[in-house]
């Protein structure tokens, strides 16, 4: 692959996944936001394959299949499950859907301010992609706080892990195949049990959001 195609390729799909954060943000059905996820769960294997052919790289190939498989189809999967019977939007998110957008712009700026050090330590064409994956984890975060229902919180908790292993990939071109094995697998374990608490708690007490949950705790 020549310095240009796999520059642009790269880019490509590091932006497709920020891309994917910012949309969830902009979405209130749960359907339309686990594609979204399947999504992004793509364009990082995508990056991950992407490196790995660029540096012909077997380990980082392998782990991309992984990235592949379980961030692009199994997790989103799972999470469709998780949602399947509830009501299908977001109905009272703490931060409205322009406020939201406007909050994403914020932390994408705050994300290459922070993080433009590490890319200039870096000092590689991936390194410099680096705030991408700050940002989109930063997004994860943000999700989680505003959103109410609990596959929302699901989702954003796989923002920040899919942040974490992008800035892991483009920071050192990527992790040891067994490391990001086990870590996607703990990411999906804690999707499965997440699924069968909120199906539990459906089935027990209806659809609840995060305010029922704390009616019913108090």
């Amino acid at each position: 692959m020549s310095g240009s195609s796999f520059s642009s390729t790269l880019t490509l799909a590091v932006g497709a996944v920020l891309v994917c954060a910012v949309t969830v943000l902009w979405l209130s059905s749960v359907r339309s936001v686990v594609r979204v996820v399947a999504t992004q769960g793509i364009a990082l294997g995508l990056v991950a394959m992407i490196l790995g052919l660029h540096l012909r790289d077997a380990g980082l190939i392998a782990t991309a299949s992984v990235v592949l498989a379980v961030k692009g189809v199994a997790i989103p999967a799972f999470l469709g499950k998780a949602g399947s019977g509830a009501l299908d939007r977001e109905r009272r998110p703490l931060v409205n859907v322009p406020a939201s957008l406007v909050a994403s712009a914020v932390l994408i700026v705050l994300a290459f301010t922070a993080a433009r050090g590490v890319a200039t330590f870096v000092g590689t064409t991936a390194g410099a992609l680096v705030p991408v994956g700050v940002a989109t984890l930063l997004i994860g975060f943000f999700v989680m706080v505003t959103r109410r229902r609990p596959i929302f919180q699901m989702v954003g908790l796989l923002l920040i892990d899919n942040g974490i292993a992008l800035v892991a990939f483009l920071c050192t071109a990527g992790v040891p195949f067994l490391i990001e094995l086990g870590v996607s697998l703990d990411v999906l374990l804690g999707v499965v049990v997440l699924m069968v608490l909120a199906q539990r708690l459906r089935s027990e007490f209806g659809d609840l959001d995060l305010d029922d949950l704390q009616e019913l705790h108090d």
